[in-house]
C-alpha cells in the first residue's frame, strides 16, 4: 500500500495485520524515519520513496550502464526482471551457480542468503530463490 501519508501509512499496516497476521504487508513512505514505525506496526517490507530514488540517482551518476539496468530490473516484464521463485526438484542438492536463471539469493526459511554465503552453497527442494531472468515475451 502507498496512502499519500506516512500516518495513514501506518494506520492501514497496524488494521491489515490486525486482520490477517499472516499477510504480507508492504507499505511505502515517504519520509526514511517513519520506516522503523511501520515495521514496528507490523509491514513485512517498507519502501522508501525518497530513498529509492536518491540510490538510483546517486547509481546512475556514478554508472549510467548500471543505473540504466537496475531500472530495467525495476520495470517488470521489460528487458530483465527480478523474480522470487521456488527451487526446482532438478536444482536441489545443486549450487545456485548451477541454475538456468542467474540467482542473487536463496531464501531459506525466512532467512535471505546471498549466493556467495556458504550456507547457500546447496540448494534445498523447500528453498526459494532469487534470481534474474530475461523477461518473457509477451
Amino acid at each position: 500500500m502507498a496512502p499519500e501519508r506516512d500516518d495513514t501509512a501506518a494506520l492501514v499496516t497496524l488494521t491489515a495485520r490486525q486482520l490477517n497476521k499472516g499477510a504480507t504487508v508492504v507499505a511505502a513512505v515517504r519520509e526514511d524515519e517513519n520506516a522503523p514505525l511501520l515495521r514496528q506496526s507490523g509491514a513485512d517490507v517498507v519502501v522508501t520513496g525518497s530513498s529509492s530514488a536518491g540510490r538510483l540517482l546517486g547509481l546512475s551518476m556514478l554508472s549510467p550502464h548500471a543505473g540504466a539496468v537496475m531500472e530495467d530490473l525495476l520495470t517488470y516484464g521489460t528487458g530483465l526482471d527480478l523474480v522470487e521463485r521456488p527451487v526446482t526438484r532438478a536444482e536441489a542438492g545443486h549450487s545456485p551457480r548451477d541454475c538456468a536463471d542467474l540467482v542473487l539469493a536463496v531464501v531459506r526459511g525466512r532467512r535471505v542468503l546471498n549466493y556467495t554465503d556458504p550456507e547457500a552453497a546447496t540448494l534445498h527442494l523447500t528453498d526459494r530463490i532469487i534470481t534474474i531472468r530475461r523477461a518473457a515475451a509477451g
